[in-house]
């Protein structure tokens, strides 16, 4: 067996580069032989580093489990550049970072219900790689950045992801849930913007690079409602499609990561504004995870929700692989799609164990279109023209500001603003005026528009 292209180094990227460039060479070569360090095979079974043709995961082995464990060096992944990182290469690394952790927590959730040892056992053995996963694919971004540098990621993630999914969701009922809850997440990128020139005395544009707005969505304070109004009406698991399925699991894994990252970092900031903030809006990332979770249809068996996991974690993989600018973190997104090829083929042995089905009839027989980052802007304007007045009641959506919203507002405000409008409001006796990045004009709502104050 030759060697290796690439010298022993300190980092995840050499086991990256041994894996796709060994591939490359034994396609080349006309070469069916075992990969240095993992042992899959350079056959059809193997996604290539140049593959971009329709693709059907269920088709594919992937690398075995057996050989998938990474040592301390390979764990010991470079961080983007803080500085020279495209936007999006971090919206993904984010949202994998929560689409790992959803897989994690999902699979802990499962095993503590599960009565049979053997599945509890493979459970365990692949929690730990995707454990393994996310610790590589979460340190990937650069410890240079402050928290509220990552905070403004994590929003635009929410802003450009929800916005992406909600154009091609098929369903109006969930397309209008996204559509609702992608507004309130535009408002919290436009706050944090806000104190983050208060606090750090710099502005936003650097970081979102001019491809994502800043300005007011739906107001921030007009987002607390009675809990019963977040709980929407499921999908039908017998009638929906394979692409609703997944979005719907996608959306919900990045908003419980924010919310989680919300729960953590918090208290970490001395500024009272900054702590209260962060308060805020982490009880209504608490209310969008109901919203999007509630989504789901709950009569899906626990194999069939373990298979649709492992499904959407090749998905994003792909999706990822296919669209990523940076050649490095690309060739992470190829190693674990790798990876996670083989975590659904024993997702898939289960249902078939367990639930007596066929995975094919719950799945798409190929991947949709990649997942894609890109600017929403006339969209979210559109938005903005047409639904920034909505709150909801029960599982549907109002205009009308009815009693339980009234009632809830009132005991969480009292006679005082939140901290999202006194936020705004010591930004404007600060610098004069607030925080906004409007690339394509005025704000689409007369009553949003900027307010400058005398100083």
């Amino acid at each position: 067996m030759r060697a290796a292209p690439y010298p022993v180094q300190t980092g995840i990227m050499p086991a990256v580069r041994r894996v796709c460039d060994q591939i490359k060479f034994a396609v080349r070569m006309g070469e069916d032989r075992p990969i240095t360090g993992y042992g899959g095979r350079a056959t059809d079974d193997t996604v290539r580093c140049s593959e971009t043709m329709t693709f059907n995961p269920l088709e594919h082995r992937g690398i075995p489990l057996d050989r998938q464990l990474r040592n301390w060096r390979e764990l010991n992944v470079e961080p983007v550049d803080p500085d020279r990182a495209d936007p999006y290469t971090k919206c993904r690394i984010i949202t994998m970072n929560g689409i790992e952790t959803e897989a994690i927590f999902f699979s802990h959730h499962f095993s503590r219900v599960c009565p049979e040892m053997e599945v509890k056992q493979q459970l365990a053995e692949d929690r730990y790689i995707e454990q393994q996963q996310q610790k590589t694919v979460n340190w990937l971004l650069p410890g240079q950045s402050s928290v509220l540098e990552t905070t403004i990621a994590y929003e635009q993630v929410a802003v450009d992801l929800t916005g992406w999914v909600a154009r091609m969701e098929p369903d109006p009922y969930l397309k209008q849930a996204y559509e609702f809850g992608v507004l309130e997440d535009f408002d919290h990128l436009y706050r944090y913007a806000n104190l983050y020139e208060m606090i750090e005395h710099r502005k936003a544009e650097k970081l979102v690079d001019n491809l994502t707005e800043v300005m007011p969505g739906r107001p921030t304070m007009l987002h607390h409602r009675d809990p019963m109004d977040n709980v929407r009406t499921p999908y039908d698991r017998n009638q929906a499609q394979p692409i609703s399925k997944l979005h719907a699991l996608t959306i919900m894994a990045a908003e419980q990561q924010t919310m989680n990252f919300y729960m953590n970092v918090g208290p970490q900031y001395m500024e009272p504004i900054a702590r209260q903030l962060y308060q805020e809006i982490g009880l209504i990332e608490e209310e969008h995870v109901t919203h999007y979770e509630s989504l789901v249809d709950p009569g899906e068996t626990w194999y069939e929700r373990l298979v649709h996991h492992e499904y959407n974690e090749c998905y994003m993989y792909h999706s990822f692989m296919e669209t990523e600018s940076d050649p490095k973190v690309k060739a992470v997104w190829e190693l674990h799609l790798n990876m996670e090829l083989e975590h659904l083929r024993l997702a898939c042995e289960l249902m078939r164990k367990h639930d007596g089905r066929e995975p094919e009839s719950i799945l798409a027989r190929e991947l949709p279109p990649p997942v894609t980052f890109e600017p929403n802007k006339e969209y979210i304007r559109e938005l903005l023209a047409t639904q920034v007045d909505l709150t909801t009641l029960g599982a549907g959506y109002v205009r009308e500001a009815h009693e339980r919203f009234e009632r809830m507002q009132s005991r969480i405000h009292g006679d005082e603003k939140p901290p999202s409008e006194r936020v705004i409001d010591e930004h404007r006796e600060m610098f004069g005026q607030e925080y906004r990045l409007q690339s394509e004009g005025d704000h689409p709502v007369q009553s949003l528009r900027e307010v400058r104050v005398s100083r």
